[in-house]
């Protein structure tokens, strides 16, 4: 099974997803935005609602509705409607809801695409490996041209700010990072599964390193493991790769809790 060119396609296309999963990842933990990853992982489905209902790109359509989910978001909290946390359940759960309604509708049953849910990472074309190895290489360069104002912001936002940082540009930049990973990680992982892999292995790497570039690479590293565990865990054990993946980086994440944490 492992010499088969379905198996070779899903190593490649898991092994992009990780290696910007891990950069991206880390700033999300620094952060603490995880409940941000997730709430615009949630919002894709809709999006894929929409591509399938309106004809065009199911990619395009996750991507927007992410980044239009962040937009209402960051406007609702400025207003101070509610607590961020408050706004971020209620966005998160409506959306997912919403996207189920809208792929059923348009299918008849939304468990024609619960794929996207949960990934299919062994159903995976050469063009998905193009798509993914693609916009992985996009979100990284978009990510390395953001890296400094981004370390800056993690430390101190308002120290930032004062320093001419365009704190608010900078932060839209990276809500469309967010959206656009979320968007080429549908098919990888699934978009309940895609938060998981963008946290778990950052929060590993962080017990690992002492430097912000060191935790990257890490965290990359530590990723592209969880997707080699995770697909041979597929191969040998007819687990769901999906989850396998994720399962596979929470087995890191407790391996690291034995070792000291880097000062």
């Amino acid at each position: 099974m492992l010499t088969q060119p379905f198996f070779q396609r899903a190593l490649l296309a898991g092994l992009a997803i990780a290696s910007v999963a891990g950069p991206v990842g880390c700033f999300i933990v620094w952060r603490r935005m995880a409940y941000f990853g997730e709430t615009l992982a949630h919002s894709g489905l809709f999006g894929v609602g929409l591509g399938l209902l309106l004809g065009f790109s199911l990619t395009l359509g996750a991507v927007a509705t992410g980044v239009a989910v962040a937009l209402l978001l960051m406007v609702m909290k400025n207003q101070r409607v509610l607590a961020t946390d408050t706004l971020l359940g209620i966005l998160s759960h409506a959306s997912l809801a919403l996207g189920i309604v809208t792929v059923g509708l348009v299918t008849g049953s939304a468990g024609d695409h619960m794929d996207l849910l949960f990934g299919d990472i062994l159903t995976v074309s050469w063009r998905d490996v193009s798509v993914v190895w693609i916009g992985g290489a996009l979100v990284l360069l978009i990510l390395g041209l953001l890296w400094r104002d981004l370390i800056a912001m993690s430390v101190h936002e308002e120290l930032a700010q004062a320093e001419g940082i365009k704190v608010k540009r900078v932060e839209l930049g990276f809500v469309l990072l967010i959206a656009l990973m979320t968007a080429i990680s549908m098919k990888i992982v699934g978009l309940l599964l895609i938060t998981a892999l963008l946290v778990i292995p950052a929060a590993a790497a962080r017990r690992l390193s002492n430097s912000p570039e060191t935790m990257a690479l890490v965290a990359a590293g530590l990723a592209c493991v969880s997707v080699v565990m995770g697909l041979a865990l597929s191969a040998f054990a007819n687990a769901i790769t999906g989850p396998a993946i994720v399962l596979s980086a929470g087995l890191l994440f407790v391996l690291t809790l034995l070792r000291p944490q880097a000062s």
